[in-house]
């Protein structure tokens, strides 16, 4: 199993990068396992000086089951998990199950941060935007997709989301085997990225 891992801040373009990419294989070639699903209960989640909870830390991550999981998909057995909704309550967590396959995706917001899961992933990558992009994406996402209001958005942004791309973003930036940027469109790191998971299970057969 050959095992990416893509990171990035906050609507940097993560999950549009990926579901290109899984465009080009199919469900046996490659697994895609999201960070989101495994944030903890809301119950120990870190919350701010004003009672809101943070998100935007790494200490909410369940790295713990992440890592048992991937290890599980290692030995060749299936993972069934419930999908995480962002406490949207319109949207009711379906059940997912992340199959074996040659290549998996790990995508996440901290997947570099825990020290274990990093030496796990053979190859990783980061996706950037300029910070007015990543703002303006987050706002249309959050409003439409999370139900939340402007303020709230903003609120966010400057108290928990800026602060943890300096701190648990930036660090890794230059650490990782290629750096997508995505202000406009990464099709061209989308290209090399196919072409070498390609050659990947070319190699491995």
């Amino acid at each position: 199993m050959y095992l990416i891992g893509i990171a990035g801040g906050s609507a940097s373009g993560k999950t549009t990068f990926i579901r290109e990419l899984h465009r080009q294989f199919n469900d046996q070639e490659i697994c895609v396992i999201s960070q989101d699903h495994y944030y903890k209960p809301l119950s120990e989640q870190v919350a701010d000086e004003n009672g809101e909870i943070n998100f935007d830390d790494p200490n909410g991550i369940d790295f713990g089951r992440l890592k048992r999981d991937i290890r599980a998909l290692k030995r060749g057995k299936k993972v069934d998990i419930v999908e995480y909704t962002f406490n949207n309550p319109n949207k009711f967590p379906q059940p997912l199950t992340f199959h074996p396959a040659p290549v998996v995706i790990v995508e996440g917001l901290f997947i570099y941060t825990d020290e274990q899961l990093g030496k796990l992933f053979d190859l990783k990558l980061y996706i950037e935007a300029d910070l007015d992009v990543m703002l303006q994406r987050r706002m249309e996402r959050d409003t439409k997709e999370r139900g939340m209001n402007k303020q709230q958005v903003h609120y966010q942004w400057e108290n928990h989301v800026l602060p943890s791309y300096e701190r648990f973003l930036l660090p890794y930036r230059e650490h990782v085997d290629m750096v997508i940027l995505n202000n406009t469109h990464f099709k061209e790191s989308l290209k090399v990225v196919v072409n070498h998971i390609g050659s990947v299970m070319e190699n491995a057969q």
